[in-house]
């Protein structure tokens, strides 16, 4: 069933992370297409924000499980127990080699990005069951089904949340309950501030093997000038979820941006060897001669 084929008061959908980027950039496509949004952001400066903006905006940190269970309890108090659609898009990126992410580190990462997106999940799943339709969409990543050095933490948290959408999928191949993964490339948001923050906060740099890596990564951070091939805008991703909410029988995945799209048939067609060559001349572009 399409987000289209409802009356329109049936037709809502909550989204996660809608304090910029493509959380925000959907908002704002959804409502223009007469979708009620539901508006969720972690801190309450970003729910003021949307509401001044003319959204219906709620208080939801996915770390929290009792934040999770409030908002849901709040909007579906709204709705009448209703729900079409659920885009699980919060998250973030934590950089930083391997060994030197600690367990807490890693742990923080998943809380938000796989942890937060299950428990949100399967709170909403009964709802969907009982009104006998929905659609569950995940933000993931090209980093979900390849990797990319210094961001191990991340890749492993999205390929993670691949898996659970994969085997989610699967389990409810037999219910009126679509799932979606959407596989975005390089999107201009907010993401090199958000993980220069995180590098800061949970790396130590100066004891590292990699402390010009490091040096290197926090300038460009700052500066906002990390390369980004082919980098697109959020508006490119709302496009594919609107498909993704109103196409009667929407694809199991997405992929945006040209990069995306290659990377996705170089992992199908490429030896591993040759794939990781591939990555690894594109790292050596960003790092010049500090890898070795």
């Amino acid at each position: 069933m399409s987000i289209l084929s409802l009356p329109p008061e049936k037709r809502t959908c909550l989204i996660t992370g809608c304090s910029s980027g493509i959380g925000y950039s959907t908002a704002i496509e959804l409502k223009k297409r007469g979708i009620r949004v539901l508006a969720t952001a972690r801190q309450a400066k970003d729910v003021e924000m949307l509401k001044s903006k003319g959204f219906e905006a709620y208080l939801l940190d996915m770390d929290d499980s009792q934040s999770i269970k409030s908002a849901l309890e709040q909007i579906l108090s709204l709705t009448q127990n209703q729900l079409f659609a659920v885009l699980n898009n919060a998250g973030f990126g934590q950089p930083g080699a391997i060994e030197d992410v600690s367990r807490e580190t890693m742990r923080a990462q998943f809380e938000t990005n796989l942890f937060g997106v299950l428990e949100l999940t399967n709170q909403v799943l009964p709802i969907m069951r009982l009104q006998g339709y929905g659609r569950i969409v995940q933000i993931s990543s090209f980093l979900g089904f390849v990797s990319a050095p210094f961001l191990g933490a991340y890749n492993a948290s999205k390929h993670a949340l691949e898996a659970l959408t994969d085997t989610l999928r699967l389990e409810l191949h037999y219910e009126p309950i679509d799932v979606v993964t959407i596989r975005p490339g390089a999107i201009r948001t907010r993401t090199q501030e958000t993980a220069y923050l995180k590098l800061k906060q949970h790396i130590h740099r100066d004891k590292s093997h990699y402390k010009k890596i490091y040096a290197l990564m926090e300038r460009k951070f700052l500066l906002g000038k990390m390369k980004m091939p082919l980098a697109q805008e959020p508006e490119a991703v709302s496009e594919k979820i609107w498909h993704a909410l109103s196409a009667k029988a929407p694809k199991t995945k997405y992929t945006i941006t040209h990069l995306t799209l290659l990377l996705a048939i170089a992992k199908r067609v490429l030896p591993s060897a040759v794939l990781d060559s591939i990555l690894m001349l594109a790292i050596k572009n960003q790092f010049k001669n500090n890898l070795k």
